[in-house]
C-alpha cells in the first residue's frame, strides 16, 4: 500500500486497539470498584434477570424469619407460664394431700387452706401475665398465633390471589380451667370461697386431690402442644436461616467478581494501555517520514 497523510492506517488501528483496550479497563475498573461481575442487565441479561428473581426470594425469606421470630417469642412466653403453672399445681396438690390427714388440726387444715388460695390466684396471676405482643396463649380471650411458615403460594388458583404457607399456634384456653366452677369438680377450679380445701375431716381436700390430678393431665396436653408448636419453629427457622444462605451464595455464584483474577486484568490491561499509547504515537509520525522524500 502506498504512502498517505490523507489516511493514516496504521494510527486508526492503533487507535481501535487502544479503544478496545481503554473499554475492558473501564470494565473492570466497574468489577472492582463494586465486586459484582454483573451489576446491570447491560454485563449478562440472563445471569442478571435470575438474580434479580433470587433476590426477591431472599426478601420473602426475610420476612419469614421475622414473623417466625415473633411467633416462637409468644410460644416460648406461654410455654415459660404454663411450665410455672404445672409447677404452681403440683405444689397445690402437694397441700391438698397434706390437708386431706384426718388427725391434723382445724388450724393446721386452715394454714394449708391459706396456702392453696394463694396458689390458685398466683395461677390466674401467670396467666395475665403469660402475654407478647398483645396475644396471650394461656387466656382465652389472648387469641391465637399466626407466622408465615414459607413462601409456598397454597391456593389451588394462585392466579387469582396469593395465600402463603403459614402455621397457626392455637389458644389453650387455661383461664377456662380456674373460673368456670365455684365447687371442685375435675379439672376445674376457681376463687370462690366453696373452692377451697378446708372443712372438719378433710373430705374437701380428697376430692380436690381428685381435680388436681385431671387439672395437671389438661395442662399436661397444652404444655406438649405448645412444645411441639415451638420446637416446630425452631426446625422452620433453622431451614429458612440455611435456605436463606444458600441462596445468597447461589446469588454470589451468579454475580459476583473474582476480585484476584481481575486483579491480575486490570494490570494487565494498564500495560496494554500504555503500550497502545505509544504505538499509536508511533503511527501518528509515519507520515512525518514523507517529508524526507521530499528534499
Amino acid at each position: 500500500m502506498g504512502m498517505s497523510v490523507n489516511t493514516n492506517v496504521g494510527a486508526m488501528a492503533a487507535l481501535q486497539a487502544l479503544n478496545s483496550t481503554s473499554k475492558g479497563l473501564a470494565t473492570t475498573q466497574n468489577r472492582i470498584n463494586s465486586g459484582m461481575n454483573v451489576s446491570s442487565t447491560k454485563d449478562d441479561s440472563a445471569a442478571f434477570t435470575i438474580a434479580q428473581n433470587l433476590r426477591g426470594d431472599l426478601g420473602g425469606l426475610k420476612a419469614v424469619t421475622s414473623s417466625l421470630s415473633r411467633a416462637k417469642s409468644v410460644t416460648d412466653v406461654a410455654v415459660a407460664g404454663a411450665e410455672q403453672i404445672s409447677d404452681v399445681v403440683n405444689q397445690m396438690k402437694t397441700l391438698a394431700k397434706q390437708a386431706s390427714d384426718s388427725g391434723i388440726s382445724s388450724e393446721t387444715r386452715k394454714a394449708y387452706n391459706e396456702d392453696f388460695k394463694a396458689l390458685t390466684k398466683q395461677i390466674g396471676t401467670i396467666v395475665d401475665s403469660s402475654s407478647f405482643n398483645g396475644t396471650n396463649l394461656l387466656k382465652t380471650s389472648g387469641g391465637t398465633v399466626s407466622a408465615l411458615q414459607s413462601l409456598t403460594n397454597t391456593n389451588a388458583t394462585p392466579a387469582t390471589a396469593y395465600t402463603p404457607d403459614s402455621l397457626t399456634v392455637a389458644n389453650q384456653g387455661t383461664d377456662g380451667g380456674f373460673t368456670l366452677a365455684t365447687t371442685a369438680a375435675a379439672g376445674v377450679l376457681s376463687t370462690a370461697a366453696g373452692d377451697d380445701i378446708d372443712d372438719a375431716d378433710g373430705t374437701k381436700a380428697k376430692a380436690m386431690v381428685t381435680t388436681l390430678d385431671s387439672l395437671s393431665k389438661k395442662i399436661g396436653t397444652s404444655l406438649s402442644t405448645l412444645g411441639s408448636a415451638s420446637r416446630n419453629i425452631d426446625n422452620q427457622l433453622t431451614f429458612s436461616s440455611k435456605l436463606s444462605d444458600t441462596i445468597e451464595s447461589g446469588i454470589g455464584n451468579l454475580v459476583d467478581a473474582d476480585l484476584a483474577k481481575e486483579s491480575a486484568r486490570l494490570q494487565a490491561l494498564q500495560v496494554k494501555q500504555q503500550l497502545g499509547v505509544q504505538a499509536l504515537s508511533i503511527a501518528n509520525q509515519a507520515p512525518q517520514t514523507i517529508t524526507s522524500l521530499f528534499r
